[in-house]
């Protein structure tokens, strides 16, 4: 029970704390190591095929290295109770983004109400990929909610599970699968081929986290008395509504809670990308009311998460014990 411990205890912290700039942070060093390998591996004197190659090698250098420090932490403090535990706690800690993500989108909600378009251009550019320099107001709100929606899952269920599944070091691992695909993930010209096996790899490991965020934000659609008949009905039919098979999934059940159309055509790096929409046409202008609608979402599946996960994982151990 010591893993699940450490996962509600670092949960919690993340409720109180979410992510202080100046503390030290694994991903951050998880970020300065592909943005280092990145430099060397990704050079224009390589072609196609060994980029593809040495991107899977960073993969391979990346993940291997945070799951072996944080693996050997635990192994090395193993005998140490406490400091075991303090260690676990945070590094479980630390692959949780509840709080940071819903500090950042009420910084947005902020901006937008004291009409303050561009520094809520800049404050939505530092949690999405798209360009951000010339979206009008519900442009920002829309894009708020869908990176709240997709990062339910990628941040708060995806690691959540892989920690109950794992522990500390499987859910490093995680974080780094994700934070490889949200650096190099990207299908232009510069990150087309080293990016290729992260975002696919990514797109793997997120495969079932995606499909139990969907069900988790339908029960806590209920919960809230958003409109659980759209929620489900855009749920299920926009799902794969999206060019990564799995972020869909979150995103068209927001879109159905809220009565919003979500998704289409964006710029990334000054090019136009096409995507299909997310929701009905006829639906509503999108608000900050709307953001804030999508943060409580965010909060009550968060929890809902960690309950069902803890509960499987508890059960499994007493009866693997009794067994």
């Amino acid at each position: 029970m010591q893993w699940i411990s450490m996962i509600v205890c670092g949960f919690v912290l993340d409720l109180l704390l979410g992510d202080p700039p100046r503390w030290p942070h694994p991903v951050k060093a998880i970020g300065h190591l592909i943005a280092w390998l990145t430099k060397w591996f990704n050079h224009p004197a390589y072609s196609a095929v060994q980029r593809r190659v040495l991107g899977a090698v960073m993969w391979l250098i990346t993940v291997g290295i945070a799951w072996g420090i944080v693996a050997g932490l635990m192994w090395l403090t193993s005998g140490i109770v406490w400091l075991n535990f303090v260690i676990g706690t945070y590094f479980c800690y630390t692959c949780l983004s509840i709080k940071g993500l819903a500090i950042a989108s009420n910084g947005i909600i902020k901006s937008l109400r004291h009409q303050d378009l561009s520094e809520a251009r800049k404050q939505v550019g530092m949690i999405v990929g798209r360009d951000t320099e010339q979206l009008s107001g519900e442009s920002v709100c829309k894009a708020t909610i869908e990176t709240v929606a997709e990062n339910t899952s990628d941040g708060v269920i995806a690691p959540l599970m892989y920690l109950m599944i794992g522990g500390p070091a499987l859910g490093m691992a995680y974080k780094a699968v994700n934070t490889l695909d949200s650096m190099v993930g990207y299908k232009n010209e510069q990150y087309g081929d080293i990016g290729l096996v992260p975002a696919k790899l990514d797109d793997l490991f997120n495969y079932i986290p995606a499909r139990l965020t969907w069900a988790f934000l339908m029960l806590a659609t209920v919960l809230l008395g958003y409109d659980v008949r759209d929620a489900f009905e855009i749920g299920t039919r926009d799902r794969e509504n999206h060019r990564s098979p799995n972020s869909g999934f979150s995103e068209s059940v927001v879109a159905g809670a809220l009565n919003l159309r979500l998704g289409g055509p964006h710029y990334y790096f000054g090019e136009l990308v096409t995507k299909p929409f997310i929701g009905n046409q006829n639906a509503n202008a999108a608000t900050t009311v709307d953001i804030q609608k999508t943060i409580k979402m965010l909060y009550l599946t968060s929890v809902i998460g960690l309950i069902i996960f803890a509960a499987c994982r508890g059960t499994i151990m007493i009866i693997g014990g009794f067994g």
